[in-house]
C-alpha cells in the first residue's frame, strides 16, 4: 500500500513535472539508499537527462503560448513517465501488481497534465509572462514538497495529492470558458487558424 500511495503521489507529480519528480525520487535514493525507490531512478545517466530536460522545461513552462505547446507535447510523455514510475516501484511484484502501480501513475499524471494543460490555457487567454512565471513556479515548488513528502510519508502524501488533483479538475472546470478562449488564441499563435481560414474560403 505505501508504495501504491508513493506510485500516485509521484503520478500526480508527474502530470505536472516529469522530470522533476525523476530528480526528487533519484536524489532521495542516492542520499538515503532506500528500497522503496528503485536503484535506475538514482543512476547518474538517469539523473543527469532528467536535469537536462528540466532546465529546458523551467524555462519553457514560463513563456506564454510556448508552455502550451510543451504541455501539447508531453500530453503522451508525462503520463508515460508516471507510469513507467509506477511499475518501477512496483518492483519484483506479481504481473497484476506491476499493472496496477502503472495505471495509477499513469492515470494520476494524465489527470494532473489535464489540470495543468487546461490552467495554462486559460492563463494565455489574456497572455502575460507573470502570471505564467508565478504558475509555474508554485507548480514546481508543490510538486518537490508533495513528491518529496512522499518519500518519506507516502500515504500522507497521496492524500494531499488527491485534494489538490480534485481541486484542481473542478477549477478546470470552472474556467472553461478562458481554456476556449485560450486555446483559440493559441491555435491562432501557431499558424492553425489561419490554415482553417484559407481551406475554408479556398
Amino acid at each position: 500500500m505505501e508504495n501504491l500511495a508513493l506510485a500516485f503521489s509521484s503520478g500526480w507529480g508527474s502530470g505536472l513535472n516529469s522530470y522533476l519528480v525523476v530528480l526528487i525520487l533519484g536524489i532521495a535514493d542516492r542520499v538515503d539508499d532506500t528500497d522503496r525507490i528503485p536503484d535506475v531512478l538514482g543512476s547518474w545517466p538517469v539523473l543527469i537527462v532528467a536535469a537536462l530536460l528540466y532546465v529546458i522545461e523551467f524555462v519553457g513552462d514560463k513563456i506564454p503560448y510556448v508552455d502550451s505547446a510543451w504541455d501539447a507535447v508531453s500530453t503522451v510523455i508525462r503520463p508515460i513517465i508516471g507510469a513507467t514510475i509506477g511499475v518501477l516501484l512496483a518492483g519484483d511484484a506479481t504481473s497484476l501488481d506491476q499493472a496496477v502501480m502503472g495505471v495509477v501513475g499513469g492515470g494520476s499524471a494524465l489527470a494532473s497534465h489535464t489540470v495543468k494543460a487546461g490552467s495554462r490555457l486559460a492563463v494565455n487567454a489574456s497572455p502575460e509572462p507573470f502570471t505564467n512565471i508565478g504558475l509555474s513556479l508554485g507548480e514546481d515548488g508543490l510538486v518537490l514538497g508533495v513528491v518529496s513528502l512522499a518519500v518519506a510519508h507516502p500515504h500522507l502524501a497521496a492524500l494531499i495529492a488527491g485534494v489538490l488533483l480534485i481541486v484542481g479538475l473542478v477549477v478546470v472546470y470552472l474556467l472553461a470558458r478562458l481554456i476556449r478562449r485560450g486555446w483559440r488564441r493559441w491555435k491562432a499563435k501557431e499558424g492553425v487558424e489561419p490554415l482553417f481560414k484559407w481551406q475554408r474560403t479556398g
